[in-house]
């Protein structure tokens, strides 16, 4: 991006973080999440430390909070109550540490205080004589509100100094804090705003900041706020920051006791990485952590650049959402012959892995975002969820994004594009690509579980005229992998092995394999399950198999759970075909055997019950706890309704445990998941 695209991009970018940030600041409200707000002020950040001249004082890299509410008397800080600016990275951080350096003209020594960065209200307390007699909002950074009625609510904040102990306050004494509300008291709001027919709120911090403006304090009180303090402004001295928290505990100040002061930057990233992945057990929200230069005389002499102090950054979290550009849309060609539409993003960290490409499923789903090619877009990834494309910032376009048309012509054989629905698929069923991408779900997991053949390996077997189909795999031989250049005897042979140990194959894994379309693992399950009960004899023909094509059975399949009319015909078109009949004759030519399930319908303890699975369980993956719940008899389904019995919540549960709220469907955390398994074996 050249200059002149910047000054466009960086004034966009201004504009529409003034907007997200008064509504957030100033009302209280969250229209888009905080983590997308940071993305958005971390690329101004960067385009203006590109182009230094292009930075102006209304920027909102140089603003702090918001203005002060009309309803509340007016207060002006003694010394202005900053902010930071953030990273996102090591390298962030580490490019931090360099500029520090380089402005002070020397070597720092590595020794750092880092507090865990809480998601609330940041606020400042003056005590005179050892008394509390104002406490203040941030405000703009310069003014804020006078809040001390409300503040004198919250337990944790001392109405009066602890003055025996240790050195003794000084006359007047300015602290600095941060006001909160635990996850706990967080939820009971909610619902106790839910049953009075009120609105919820978003985030935890949004409650604090409101809770804190209220103009009846007794509403203040009942919210039950929470605060550490983390700070001392004025009239006391300490060398090290670390010392100043020690003096404020001393005070009878609440401090953090997960901060801690540490000796080298590798001592930072552990510290950091840790509360990433353990923030779940801590009872409060945070969203990252604070690095502080530990040395109070260098602290000072860095001084401020902006609206942040030169010597400290917030270190965030991985988001689970982040903005980025559309650089492209391409076209895959999946197994089925169904044409997808992949956005090529410019890369960019979303939960902790960099995202360069996201899956736009289907036209309908274009059209429905309004997604040109060159857009700003927000891209969300959470637990096991891939990357999608949630949102498009239409205020962000300058005039040159594109519109995306999908091609009318197969971009691999070139064939005709038909529209079926609001799907787009290759008029040619014998197209390469879907042989290649059945290949790769055919040995994929949970269909045949083949380790070792990867897309790579399959496209070199392709293109060595080793395999032409799937059922070839199941025929390889080790000489022939050995002869391949870069695979020696003792890889060949280990992949065949591989394929000879899972050419016995469970009902269910071998119905999914087959890759017919609408026919997921669930769906492939109920089949094998139909088929089963009216399956003569103890051996599974797999030329058996084929009766699920007869018309005679398109009833029964409709009336099966999460199949229907549009389902139960995609399956009679499959097995009605010629082509994937003499398929099934190959696969049990080359000794592929289809075995009963572990556990028959209908039997075991959660027998008849239907469990729905969301988030991420931390004691067990998601494929072992399908697996365990069907052993004991259950189903799985995929999406919620009124026949399901219960929906089991992990962490970061998605879209199934509103929809049970709902429909006043059970849940159960994992706790009593564990508990309940446990209690079967």
């Amino acid at each position: 991006m050249d200059k002149k695209e910047a000054k466009v991009r960086i004034e966009r970018l201004k504009k529409e973080i003034n907007k997200y940030r008064y509504a957030y600041h100033v009302l209280d409200k969250s229209l888009i999440s905080d983590e997308v707000l940071d993305s958005l002020k971390k690329e101004l950040f960067n385009l203006e430390t590109q182009y230094p001249d292009l930075a102006t004082s209304d920027s909102p890299t140089q603003r702090v909070g918001g203005e002060p509410l009309k309803e509340f008397k007016k207060v002006r800080h003694d010394a202005p109550m900053l902010s930071f600016n953030d990273a996102f990275s090591r390298e962030d951080v580490l490019a931090w540490l360099e500029r520090l350096e380089n402005y002070l003209g020397k070597k720092v020594k590595r020794e750092f205080y880092v507090e865990l960065k809480i998601d609330g209200l940041a606020i400042e307390l003056v005590y005179e004589d050892d008394v509390l007699v104002l406490g203040a909002t941030r405000g703009d950074g310069q003014t804020g509100e006078d809040v001390t009625q409300n503040l004198k609510t919250v337990e944790a904040i001392p109405l009066s100094l602890n003055a025996s102990a240790g050195i003794k306050p000084p006359r007047r004494l300015i602290i600095r804090g941060e006001v909160f509300i635990t996850k706990k008291e967080f939820e009971r709001i909610n619902k106790e705003q839910e049953k009075n027919g009120g609105k919820t709120y978003a985030n935890p911090r949004n409650i604090a900041a409101g809770s804190v403006r209220q103009l009846d304090p007794k509403i203040t009180a009942n919210r039950k706020l929470d605060s550490f303090a983390y700070d001392v402004v004025g009239g006391f001295e300490k060398k090290k920051h670390s010392d100043e928290h020690e003096q404020l505990k001393e005070w009878g100040f609440k401090t953090n006791s997960n901060n801690k002061r540490v000796k080298s930057i590798e001592e930072v990233f552990e510290f950091r990485d840790y509360w990433q992945e353990h923030r779940e057990r801590l009872p409060y929200e945070i969203d990252g952590i604070v690095i502080i230069l530990d040395d109070n005389d260098l602290y000072s002499e860095a001084g401020v650049v902006g609206k942040a102090p030169r010597a400290a950054i917030a270190y965030k979290f991985s988001p689970r959402e982040a903005t980025t550009v559309v650089e492209d849309i391409k076209v895959q060609v999946g197994r089925t012959g169904t044409l997808t539409p992949v956005a090529e993003l410019k890369p960019v960290d979303v939960g902790g892995v960099e995202i360069s490409h996201a899956t736009l499923h289907n036209m309908d789903q274009i059209q429905k975002l309004g997604l040109k090619i060159g857009d700003t877009v927000i891209v969300s990834r959470a637990g096991d969820v891939i990357p999608q494309i949630t949102s498009v910032l239409k205020n962000l376009r300058n005039g040159r994004e594109k519109e995306f048309r999908m091609p009318s012509a197969c971009p691999i054989d070139g064939s005709r594009v038909v529209k079926e629905g609001v799907f787009y698929r290759c008029s040619n069923p014998g197209c390469g690509a879907r042989s290649r991408e059945l290949m790769r779900h055919m040995v994929s997991r949970p269909a045949f579980d083949i380790q070792g053949l990867g897309p790579k390996i399959l496209d070199k077997f392709v293109d060595e005229g080793l395999i032409s189909s799937p059922a070839d795999i199941f025929n390889l031989e080790a000489g022939d992998i050995a002869a391949l250049e870069r695979f020696g005897e003792k890889s060949a042979e280990n992949i065949v092995s591989e394929i000879k140990s899972k050419k016995r194959i469970e009902i269910a894994r071998f119905i999914y394999s087959l890759g017919i379309l609408h026919v997921g693992e669930e769906t492939a399950r109920t089949l094998a399950g139909m088929f089963m009960r009216k399956k003569r004899g103890g051996e599974i023909a797999i030329e058996k198999l084929a009766e699920l094509g007869n018309k005679s059975e398109l009833t029964e399949l409709q009336e099966l759970p999460d199949v229907g009319p549009k389902v139960a015909g995609s399956i009679i078109s499959w097995f009605k075909d010629a082509r994937n009949i003499k398929f099934l004759e190959e696969m049990d030519r080359n000794g592929v055997k289809i075995t009963a399930p572990k556990t028959e319908v209908g039997n075991g303890k959660l027998a008849g019950q239907a469990f729905v699975l969301t988030g991420t369980l931390s004691f067990v993956s998601r494929e072992k706890a399908k697996e365990k719940i069907r052993e004991l008899g259950g189903e799985i389904s995929e999406s919620v309704s009124k026949k399901t019995d219960y929906v089991i919540v992990g962490s970061e549960p998605g879209s199934k445990l509103d929809k049970a709220k709902k429909l006043g469907v059970k849940t159960m955390d994992e706790e009593e998941f564990r508990d309940l398994l446990e209690t079967s074996d």
